[in-house]
């Protein structure tokens, strides 16, 4: 059982990873950009009921905001996960494991946060028991 689930998920994590690059790309914006044009052309003219049309505006311009928020969200991304293997990379005593993260499954991205949690939990109790020591 727990197999199965660790492969769905990750089936899961590519799927989404390819689907977010696909609506990230520019090429995928100007296919919808014409899909929704075709779509008004065809709709907005034919439709005296002005409601639906608005309504058809709205939908959409909300269609393609999707693609416009999608491509920059990951070019924020892209740039954040630089920076952060930039530091990463800088930092001699820094532990490269966290590096490229964005590689990694949702799974192995907890178990890090769980290993960090501990560490941090051990530094702060070696300094409690050095300052109770003093």
């Amino acid at each position: 059982m727990n197999a199965t689930f660790i492969k769905m998920e990750m089936l899961f994590e590519k799927l989404t990873s390819i689907i977010t690059r696909i609506l990230g790309n520019a090429i995928s914006f100007i296919l919808a950009l014409i899909m929704v044009f075709f779509w008004w052309s065809t709709n907005l003219f034919t439709s005296r009921d002005s409601h639906q049309n608005i309504g058809d505006i709205i939908f959409g311009i909300t269609f393609l905001s999707l693609f416009i928020i999608q491509k920059s969200f990951n070019r924020y991304s892209a740039l954040l996960h630089l920076k952060i293997n930039e530091l990463i990379a800088s930092h001699e005593p820094a532990n490269n494991s966290v590096m490229n993260t964005a590689h990694k499954t949702e799974q192995e991205i907890l178990e890090l946060s769980k290993e960090y949690i501990e560490d941090i939990i051990e530094e702060i109790s070696k300094n409690d028991t050095a300052e109770n020591q003093k």
